[in-house]
């Protein structure tokens, strides 16, 4: 008795550092994490700070004022609690004040961005109770402090309904060694005071790794030249009763579905890192955004489209730091008609360089972007070809 004892005591430690990795890993802003503290024998608390600083330039200032900007403003400034009750419950919180000082909206007010609870019962079965992020399309679900380009893109990866969180449960687990996770999410979805019927939203989404394993239930966006990856995933998210195609009746209601596929790998080699990313969506809501739908509809309930994107990291230090180099392209077809015109259809291309100075933690980012419209909105300068050009900093202690 005495040494299974012994035992067991040995390996509790080895228990909670993996458990409170996964957890860690699973985080919406970041793997990097700061100090921790323990409590007890299987209880720990980890603190981190992030912040992204973006100096950006655009041809435009508002929808009617077509002049160039320039703004200074914090894109991100997080503040997270992380950690675990023990070796299966974990736990999350996060605080914040994104945004703010954007276009002169000082002192943004501070909210739970995400609170939830995990629960790993094994490798092949854990679950996530809360408020998290959708489980739908792999450029939401990267780490938005660890990403490739500059940002995720503007619409395209968000979910027209909760957008990139959504509060309810998840089931999820690692099958084959971790190279295929599958994952299925129940939550609110759309509950807004327009929608016909309160229905729950379903999610699943499945991947396969055929080099190493992508385990965790977040991604990132490069891996540095850390992990050889090649991913292919799929996910198909519904809710029924979501919108009426003649709000002013309450009639027509229309169904939700959408469907993406992705694929994403990296290759470090001797002549550098090599990553290679893309996607294709397909939102539907019965084209009620071209019927008489409600007023808070969102445009993108109607979308179609996908990215591409590409990096290259070169072998060796640049001063202190190491240079990767980035490319994106984003097409996205919305199908929404103002009169007989499509105004918002539009293709995005964008270059940039990441410099990290210490990897995540801290490093400085370059962004030049063309937004091109295929129809000219004749009144709407947000919805006319513009370009934009941004420096951001980032920290993460």
């Amino acid at each position: 008795m005495k040494t299974n004892t012994t035992a067991r005591t040995a390996v509790r430690p080895l228990i909670r550092a993996c458990a409170a990795g996964l957890v860690t890993a699973m985080l919406p802003l970041s793997a990097v994490a700061g100090p921790t503290i323990e409590f007890g024998e299987q209880g720990s608390l980890t603190f981190t700070y992030a912040l992204q600083g973006w100096l950006q330039q655009r041809d435009y200032t508002s929808s009617t004022d077509n002049s160039s900007s320039t703004d200074a403003y914090l894109r991100r400034n997080r503040l997270t609690f992380s950690g675990q009750y023990n070796d299966y419950i974990g736990f999350y919180a996060q605080l914040e004040a994104g945004n703010d000082s954007k276009l002169g909206a000082d002192n943004k007010s501070v909210y739970y961005r995400d609170a939830y609870v995990t629960i790993d019962y094994r490798d092949d079965l854990r679950f996530i109770v809360g408020r998290f992020k959708n489980t739908f399309s792999r450029e939401n679900l990267e780490a938005c402090l660890e990403p490739l380009t500059l940002d995720r893109g503007d619409v395209l990866p968000y979910t027209p309904f909760a957008g990139s969180r959504d509060t309810g449960v998840a089931v999820w687990g690692n099958l084959m060694d971790a190279r295929l996770q599958y994952r299925v999410m129940l939550a609110d979805g759309r509950e807004d005071a327009e929608t016909p019927k309160d229905q729950p939203r379903l999610t699943a989404r499945v991947h396969y790794s055929f080099w190493e394993p992508e385990f965790n239930y977040g991604y990132l966006g490069t891996y540095l030249g850390t992990q050889k990856v090649l991913t292919i995933g799929a996910a198909y998210d519904m809710q029924k009763d979501v919108a009426y195609g003649n709000y002013p009746s309450r009639s027509d209601i229309k169904d939700y579905d959408a469907w993406t596929v992705d694929a994403f790998m990296e290759y470090p080699s001797a002549s550098g890192v090599y990553t290679l990313s893309g996607a294709y969506f397909d939102y539907d809501t019965g084209n009620a955004f071209n019927m008489n739908p409600d007023p808070s509809l969102p445009v993108n309930s109607n979308l179609k489209g996908y990215y591409v994107k590409a990096g290259y990291m070169l072998p060796n230090k640049v001063g202190v730091g190491r240079l990767q180099f980035f490319a994106r392209h984003e097409t996205a077809d919305y199908g929404a008609k103002t009169g007989l015109t499509e105004y918002y259809d539009n293709d995005r291309n964008s270059i940039g360089v990441n410099y990290y100075i210490d990897g995540q933690k801290l490093k400085v980012t370059f962004e030049y972007a063309d937004i091109s419209y295929d129809n000219q909105h004749p009144t709407d300068q947000a919805l006319r070809d513009y370009n934009q050009a941004t420096l951001g900093l980032q920290f993460i202690f």
